[in-house]
């Protein structure tokens, strides 16, 4: 009998295809990723991260032993910790030294999406729920970092989510959520793929917001 976690990863096999096909995924690939773009979706995703950082926290608090306490206490602070360093250097690199924007419409709905998971969903969902966006970031990674030149200009970007030390995290959430899985019911096994689903889903709705620069509508 295949994993929770198998059988997610198979079931959004066609939605993950296509967010390696994603515009922005393909031309960060090859180097030529408009600049203004990618600013977008370093700013929105430092947006995103805080929010996700204290989501981890509130994982970790909920779960059924120190393990998973320390799983998620960890990602949260050394995980994160790299990926802030990695948005300060572009921060740096581009002077985007003023105030951050508000959210984005596909940050903010993922965001959201994952506080009310973890406020109103039982624990096993909210894994489920937060499990797509280390498993795809690293795929995506290690996809692109198997055809993109030393030189591209988003290397810093590719080689962080290519790193072996990611990957470590990845899979130790990825056990995580199989053992989780292993105790539901089938009920809740079925609202746990339906959150895996869905983050999957925000993940390609974050990139192409990124690569589209998806705003608010003008209210004035």
């Amino acid at each position: 009998m295949s994993s929770f976690c198998d059988d997610g990863w198979q079931r959004t096999g066609a939605l993950r295809a296509s967010i390696h096909a994603l515009p922005f995924n393909r031309e960060l690939a090859a180097g030529t990723l408009d600049q203004a773009r990618f600013q977008f979706y370093v700013t929105q995703d430092a947006l995103y991260l805080e929010q996700y950082a204290r989501i981890l926290a509130m994982a970790g608090v909920r779960g059924p032993d120190g393990a998973t306490l320390r799983l998620f206490a960890d990602a949260a602070l050394e995980g994160i910790a790299v990926e802030q360093a990695l948005h300060s250097e572009y921060f740096s690199r581009f002077d985007l030294t003023a105030e951050p924007p508000e959210p984005a419409p596909d940050c903010l709905s993922y965001t959201s999406f994952l506080l009310a998971t973890a406020y109103h969903e039982p624990w096993e969902v909210l894994m489920a729920a937060l499990l797509p966006c280390f498993w795809i970031y690293w795929d995506v990674g290690v996809a692109i970092a198997r055809e993109a030149r030393p030189d591209n200009p988003y290397r810093a970007w590719i080689d962080t989510y290519a790193d072996e030390a990611f990957a470590k995290v990845v899979q130790a959430v990825i056990a995580a959520t199989d053992r989780a899985a292993a105790g539901a019911s089938e009920s809740l096994r079925e609202r746990m793929m339906t959150a895996f689903i869905r983050s999957t889903q925000y993940e390609w709705l974050f990139w192409d917001g990124a690569y589209q620069r998806r705003r608010w509508p003008v209210t004035t």
